[in-house]
């Protein structure tokens, strides 16, 4: 299966036989732009096969597990952080915004996976939902909502939980078809969110854009997580054909950045929508 993100699309082999197991390491995120690539000749990619010829030892779903804890871990400690500093120093959700988006492009197309860079993507997005989180907090305070922030981490691990179970006992399966439809889905929602934030400057929602538009913004919202939700599928996908075509160890650093990228796209859209349906 090819893979459509220019993150994940390296690991697919330059050519590949019919039957033979592929690299198909996907993402989403509705920050970097779908691209896909595709091949024909036999066996794994050439930087692979020099580093398991060397000895070097091959991905396995440990290496996968202990990477992603470890992003995750920085992730929260730098989002609590952020939580209590962002009240005095509300300048924190530009630095996060901005570190995170460009560490984000950089870890995306940088051909060899650089385990410190992923990292300081982690601090920097830590930052971010911090200062994100405490600004749709005391939003809820003020409405007498309060608890959205904890609702929507419930509701992101629940769902990584199912999405997992189902990808694992094969109730969804990850076809070329279901990957097409969903990469369509995305890129829609994008174009979708950016005409939302040009209306939102004009006061439509309320400053919402569209997500504001009462039953309408709602259903909106709901499609952003359900599409979030899906691309979890597609890194599951993608971890276990690089495990299965033997890339080496390295490379679970980029799968973590990977689910990382995924979990955070799903979080603020559990956030927005929670928020929306609390206000509503």
């Amino acid at each position: 299966m090819q893979s459509s993100n220019p993150v994940l699309s390296r690991y697919e082999p330059k050519n590949n036989k019919a039957g033979q197991s592929g690299f198909a390491y996907a993402e989403g995120t509705a920050a970097y732009q779908a691209a896909a690539t595709g091949g024909g000749a036999a066996g794994v990619d050439a930087d692979f096969q020099q580093v398991t010829a060397a000895g070097g030892a091959r991905l396995t779903i440990n290496d996968v597990i202990v990477k992603t804890f470890a992003v995750f871990v920085i992730t929260v400690i730098f989002a609590v952080i952020s939580w209590n500093l962002t009240p005095s120093m509300p300048w924190l959700l530009w630095v996060g915004l901005i570190g995170g988006l460009g560490l984000g492009l950089v870890n995306a197309f940088k051909k060899q996976v650089s385990p410190l860079l992923v990292m300081l993507y982690a601090v920097f997005q830590g930052v971010l939902l911090g200062a994100i989180s405490m600004f749709y907090n005391e939003m809820a305070i003020a409405n007498e909502y309060p608890g959205v922030v904890l609702q929507a981490v419930v509701a992101t691990m629940v769902t990584f939980g199912v999405m997992l179970t189902l990808y694992l006992t094969g109730i969804i399966k990850v076809t070329k078809k279901f990957q097409a439809v969903l990469m369509v889905a995305a890129v829609s929602y994008l174009l979708l969110g950016l005409a939302s934030l040009v209306a939102a400057m004009f006061g439509v929602g309320g400053g919402w854009g569209f997500y504001g538009v009462g039953g309408l913004g709602i259903l909106i919202a709901v499609a952003g997580v359900l599409i979030a939700a899906f691309f979890l599928l597609l890194d599951f996908e993608a971890i276990n054909q690089g495990i299965k075509a033997g890339a080496p160890e390295r490379e679970s650093w980029r799968m973590a950045f990977g689910l990382l990228v995924t979990l955070i796209w799903l979080y603020l859209e559990f956030l927005r929508l929670l928020t929306l349906l609390n206000r509503s």
